[in-house]
């Protein structure tokens, strides 16, 4: 079994990774102060085609497959977890889900901009009272002549203020259990989107979250997405692909907490020496930097099972699920490494610290994951 990255995606990841020294770590802690949309930096990522790795060439992407898009989230969450999170969402799950359930004339209108990175997406599946229990939406869409007429209102939604395309999961038949659920290709400008509460988040700062409300919303038939009852598989599928970039960015934020911890361990000194001498603090470098590698590789091997063809829901839980679970309780570790440096605004194990924790919750909590292995291997 080869686990080395062919010479391309070596050279990709050099490529993203001065892309992301050069355009990202200027700006990071200031985005994240601010909770400020860097439009300029998201301009710069469309000029260089990373708006669309695993997108499909024939409609605007570079034709990349999975586990180059996970290398490239990994890289750039390095430097910024939200810029990763934003990135790894827009190709990763409404690229993606357009790519793979839309017909030609949708992928040419919807999935052509957002895969040069022209256009922005957003997902709008979680309401108040669903969100793990995706069956509890209430959003309802009736049938009127040639459009759909949409009620309903989302929460959470990524992207939600600044998105020119929503992907929107509601009911067109309350009766039929899952088989009832669909989804809908809804642009901005649609008459009754309406914009809803904007969060203000103690991680992810700069990645914009709000609430998306659907009033009397007409939305063409053509824009109903595979058919009517596909709406929960199209769902599912989108998480399952999700995860693979959220424990991509899980990893990249494990890479930025090990490397700021050797380098302060190793700057700061205390008892005439610097305490990466100390055993305490060695044996938390090395247990982080254990499970990052074994983070990493989940993370990959799942990317590699979706590019062989091969079923990857399981594997992509499982990635999620760890290598969030360890950036969570890494960060918490690099901040004790920095002492109280590391609880001052402005320190990068900080900001870590705290975009770490809506890994865990994110396109499926822990327990979730742990719902989608243990059904997975008990059916």
């Amino acid at each position: 079994m080869d686990f080395r990255l062919t010479e391309e995606q070596e050279l990709i990841r050099n490529n993203i990774r001065e892309f992301a020294r050069k355009h990202i770590d200027p700006i990071a802690a200031e985005i994240d102060e601010s909770s400020r949309h860097p439009a300029e930096l998201f301009r710069e990522l469309a000029a260089g085609g990373w708006m669309g790795i695993p997108l499909p060439e024939a409609y605007g992407g570079s034709g990349a497959d999975f586990l180059t898009h996970a290398v490239v989230v990994e890289e750039v969450s390095r430097s910024c977890a939200s810029t990763g999170f934003t990135l790894s969402f827009h190709a990763g799950i409404i690229g993606t889900v357009l790519a793979l359930f839309g017909n030609d004339e949708q992928k040419k209108k919807y999935l052509v901009p957002l895969a040069k990175g022209a256009h922005m997406g957003a997902f709008s599946l979680t309401e108040p009272q669903a969100g793990t229990d995706v069956m509890a939406i209430r959003t309802a869409a009736v049938r009127d002549g040639e459009d759909y007429v949409i009620d309903g209102a989302k929460t959470f939604v990524s992207n939600g203020p600044l998105a020119d395309t929503y992907i929107l999961f509601c009911w067109t038949d309350r009766t039929a259990g899952r088989k009832g659920m669909s989804a809908f290709i809804v642009p901005k400008g649609t008459p009754g989107l309406q914009p809803g509460k904007h969060f203000d988040k103690m991680g992810l700062r700069s990645s914009q979250t709000s609430e998306v409300v659907f009033r009397n919303c007409r939305v063409p038939a053509a824009n109903l997405l595979k058919q009517e009852g596909a709406g929960f598989a199209i769902a599912m599928t989108g998480f399952d692909h999700g995860r693979i970039g959220i424990a991509a960015q899980a990893v990249g934020m494990l890479q930025a907490a090990l490397d700021e911890s050797i380098r302060y361990s190793k700057e700061r000194v205390q008892f005439g020496n610097p305490i990466a001498r100390q055993q305490a603090i060695a044996w938390m470098i090395a247990d982080m930097a254990t499970d990052l590698s074994a983070a990493r590789f989940l993370a990959y091997h799942a990317a590699w099972l979706k590019d062989s063809g091969l079923p990857f829901g399981k594997e992509a839980a499982m990635a999620k699920l760890f290598a969030t679970e360890k950036a969570m309780h890494h960060t918490v570790k690099a901040v004790q490494i920095h002492g109280g440096y590391g609880y001052i605004k402005g320190a990068k194990v900080e900001r870590l610290m705290r975009d770490a924790k809506i890994a865990e919750v994110y396109e499926g909590t822990s327990e979730a994951q742990r719902m989608v292995i243990s059904g997975s291997l008990l059916r």
